[in-house]
């Protein structure tokens, strides 16, 4: 008995051995011929991270990218709290005839919303709509300056993402996690390419509405990435950053020997400690110093011509959307690498201020006219062709009405829209369908990764080689997600 249980034994360790053998070999997700291959690849520079060269003591110094790149700079006019796609973009006439009915079941199944409650009725519009431009495009008659860029820009209206509510959504859209802690886009942006500016920030926030975006800094924070990346809140008006302008009775040879001694004691512990931060803080004085002459000049709009005020929208001493989107123009006409503008209070659930009725209306008065003249503006200056313009929220907003005081939308993860310009991204072309009612993507679905992967595919990257070690890991802005959408692109 005991022989044979041994015998027994010995048959199962040898078995054991044999299918770890198999299983390592042939059964495994990564043999060893996959990782013989990669290696080979890495070795021709056809796979493996892809991290730039940085010079440590100028880590905004303009890099080009390691593939060929259809743009070189970004502007991304975040639309903060959500518009409704059902209000702008996506007529659907179905869903008008059902107003007041339940919402069938079919559709329902499997879907997760942050306020319904069961008891909601399908919800049509009362905007009219028509279709414009040669693309047909549909638009509502919230945006009347939108009908002139029908044929500029590329419509991706199956848009998707992963999260439902504000904070953790504009930190999905913004960084493709939805938790703080990883680096914004701009950030990666601005880590693979540097600036063509060095009198001024490579990655600059502005920001207009009544309140800042729930997510605040965490949405343009460089999280792990060196914190040189990291987006630099300018104001609208006035000073870009506080305290920029000197002191009553201090010159600028006074302010000069100032930042020479703690430029010299700041590099004195960075040889005794070896912190890169350091040199994040002697790049930050140098900035400032500079600044001082640069922020003058750009916040100045007065020399502007009167047509170009007029395009904007822009009246003189006012701040605002139109005004920051003015000064996003300036800004990547002097060499800034990436510049977003959040404009708030897109969170139409039907609360008195906060409805689909007079609120939403307002809120496409204050962006509409400034979008569409970017875009016009950037043509006729010869920026199109190479800068990118996003325009979108971070998510969409029900076909369901909600039971509130007035008329309004919870939100929404599927089949919203956002549109892209320039950038070597198809003008005048609608990518994605929805079903008749709203609900979802039933074809060309584009989710959050992908377009990110798409965008840095633009600006001549391999979003899954684009990466920083973090610890023990490599980190890319699309995590182990993420397709080039080639069908965006011209």
């Amino acid at each position: 008995m005991r022989n044979n249980t041994n015998d027994e034994h010995s048959r199962s360790e040898e078995s054991l051995r044999d299918e770890t053998r198999r299983h390592f070999f042939g059964q495994c997700a990564v043999g060893l011929g996959t990782i013989a291959l990669n290696c080979l690849l890495a070795g021709d520079g056809k796979a493996g991270p892809q991290r730039p060269e940085i010079d440590p003591t100028k880590p905004m110094a303009a890099r080009r990218p390691p593939l060929k790149a259809k743009a070189k700079r970004v502007i991304y006019l975040f639309m903060a709290g959500a518009p409704s796609q059902l209000e702008l973009f996506s007529e659907k006439p179905m869903l008008r005839q059902l107003t007041g009915q339940p919402p069938p079941p079919s559709l329902m199944k499997g879907r997760r919303f942050a306020f319904l409650k069961g008891n909601e009725r399908l919800l049509g519009t009362k905007r009219s709509f028509a279709r414009y431009g040669q693309s047909g495009m549909t638009l509502s008659e919230l945006l009347p300056h939108h009908r002139r860029i029908v044929d500029e820009v590329c419509w991706i209206r199956g848009m998707s993402t992963n999260v439902f509510n504000h904070g953790p959504a504009k930190l999905f859209m913004n960084t493709g996690f939805q938790i703080p802690g990883r680096p914004a886009f701009g950030s990666w942006v601005t880590y693979g390419l540097g600036s063509e500016n060095t009198d001024l920030p490579g990655f600059v926030v502005l920001q207009s509405g009544r309140r800042g975006p729930r997510g605040g800094a965490s949405l343009w924070s460089s999280g792990f990435l060196p914190t040189s990346f990291q987006g630099v809140p300018f104001r609208g008006q006035g000073d870009p950053i506080l305290n920029l302008r000197s002191p009553e009775g201090v010159g600028r040879e006074q302010e000069r020997d100032f930042y020479d001694t703690v430029g010299a004691l700041n590099r004195a512990r960075l040889g005794a400690t070896g912190d890169p931060e350091i040199l994040t803080r002697l790049s930050a004085y140098e900035m400032a110093y500079r600044m001082q002459t640069s922020a003058p000049e750009l916040m100045d709009i007065s020399k502007e011509s009167a047509a170009t005020l007029d395009l904007y929208g822009v009246k003189p001493g006012e701040s605002g959307f139109a005004t920051n989107v003015l000064l996003a123009r300036r800004m990547i006409e002097r060499g800034v690498r990436f510049v977003q503008l959040y404009h708030t209070d897109w969170d139409h659930h039907g609360e008195r201020g906060n409805n689909l009725d007079g609120d939403i209306e307002a809120r496409c008065r204050e962006v509409d006219q400034a979008s569409a003249a970017l875009v016009l503006d950037l043509k006729q200056r010869g920026l199109l062709e190479d800068t990118l313009v996003v325009w979108g929220g971070e998510f969409g907003r029900t076909p369901l009405g909600e039971v509130r005081e007035t008329t309004g939308r919870d939100h929404h993860i599927d089949g919203f829209t956002i549109w892209v310009a320039g950038g070597g991204f198809k003008p005048g072309y609608i990518h994605g369908e929805t079903d008749e009612l709203g609900f979802g993507t039933i074809a060309d679905g584009v989710h959050v990764h992908d377009l990110h992967a798409t965008l840095l595919h633009q600006l001549g990257f391999d979003h899954q080689r684009l990466t920083y070690r973090f610890q023990g890991r490599d980190f890319r802005l699309t995590d182990v997600h993420g397709e080039i959408q080639h069908k965006l692109l011209a």
